[in-house]
This record gives structure tokens, sequence and C-alpha cells, in this order.
């Protein structure tokens, strides 16, 4: 069970400044832009950049991308003016070991046997995300939260699949994140990458509860 204190909040699959902004005001602590060209939700790398430059300092914005080599995610990186990235596909431990500490490795997850994965990675986070077939994430969908109370304890965990303003206390509760990813839960329903920000500061408030709750 988590004890007091703040869990930071990523607001993932932005497509514009303004939008990222208001998620920064409700109290986001990250926003995510994907880059990935499968997603729904992709941005091309001037997007990514006017976002990164519209939030600044006032929180960290991280890029999505899956199965690039190294090389191109650096250029990507610096291009866009990312602070970090997120390594979606199936890119390998020594493909994050060149890039860290400014990227995370994402581990899907339906079995105990695919958090036993996140040791043959590096860095102090991982994140974690519902593996759900033919896709690599932002599909909505959840999984069981007690397989990964272990690797929140030792790993600075962000917890993401199938958040909503409705279920993240109890996740939060639960397994003690490090951080919590949200993208299709506080969307406009059937318009991905557009946010609906009465679902984000529900969603906020939400994790604000979970915090101050001592167990």
């Amino acid at each position: 069970m988590s004890a007091p204190g703040r869990t930071h909040v990523k607001i993932c699959g932005l497509t514009s400044p303004e939008q990222a902004l208001a998620c920064v005001e409700a109290g986001a602590s990250a926003i995510g832009v994907n880059l990935v060209a499968s997603s729904p939700r992709r941005v091309d790398i001037a997007g990514a950049r006017a976002i990164a430059r519209a939030v600044g300092g006032r929180a960290l914005v991280v890029g999505v991308v899956a199965n690039l080599d190294v090389d191109a995610m650096r250029r990507l990186r610096e291009e866009a003016e990312l602070g970090c990235l997120q390594l979606h596909g199936d890119e390998p431990p020594e493909a994050l070991v060149t890039l860290l500490p400014h990227a995370y490795k994402v581990l899907r997850i339906a079995t105990a046997e695919d958090v036993a994965r996140a040791g043959a990675y590096p860095g102090e986070h991982v994140m974690v995300d519902a593996r759900v077939s033919g896709a690599l994430g932002g599909t909505g969908r959840s999984f069981d939260w007690s397989l990964v109370v272990g690797l929140a304890r030792a790993r600075k965990l962000t917890l993401a699949g199938g958040l909503t303003a409705e279920n993240v206390e109890a996740a939060v509760r639960q397994v003690g994140p490090f951080a919590v990813d949200v993208a299709s839960g506080v969307e406009v329903p059937g318009v991905p990458g557009t946010k609906d920000l009465e679902r984000v500061r529900s969603f906020m408030a939400a994790v604000a509860r979970a915090d101050h709750v001592s167990v």
C-alpha cells in the first residue's frame, strides 16, 4: 500500500501546445508526445518541439518512440528538444544503456514473467502498461496491478494501462507507484489526442486523494 506523498502524473498523447499547457496548469509533472507512426496521437518533430517550447521548464516533456535505432532516437530527442524518451517497442537493454539517464523502457505486462524482464533493463525508472496483442500501448486496457507491487518497491515505477479518474485512486493505493500515466482515460471520447480538461482535473484530484490516505 502507498504511503502519503506525491505521486507524479504524466499526461500522454498531447497534440497541441495549448492543451499541454492546460495539463501542466492542472498539475501534471510530465507531458508525453507520441512520435510513433502508427499511433492515432502521433505528432511530427515540429509539433513535438512546439509543445516542448510551450511547456518550457514547467514539466518534463517525454517523447514516445518505438523500435528506432539509437542514433535515430538521439537525433529525435535533440531535434524535438525533448527532456526524455520513452521506449515503447521491442528495444533491447543495450539500446537503453546508451541513452541513460534521459530514457526509460516500457514493459507490457500480462504475467509475472513479463514483470521479471524489468531486471534486464538498467536505470532508475521503468514504466508498465497492459500487454495487448498487436498494440504497443494507448489501448485503454488495464492489467493485474498486484503483479507490479514488488517492482514499484525496487524501481521508480510509472503505472499505465486503462487508468481513469474512477480507478486511479485504487491503483495508487495498491501499487504505490512513483508516477501514473494516462492518455485515453482523460480524452474526449472517440477523439484520440484531444484531452477533456474536466477529466484531467478529475484524474488529478483522484491521485491527490490517494496521496493523502494513510494506511
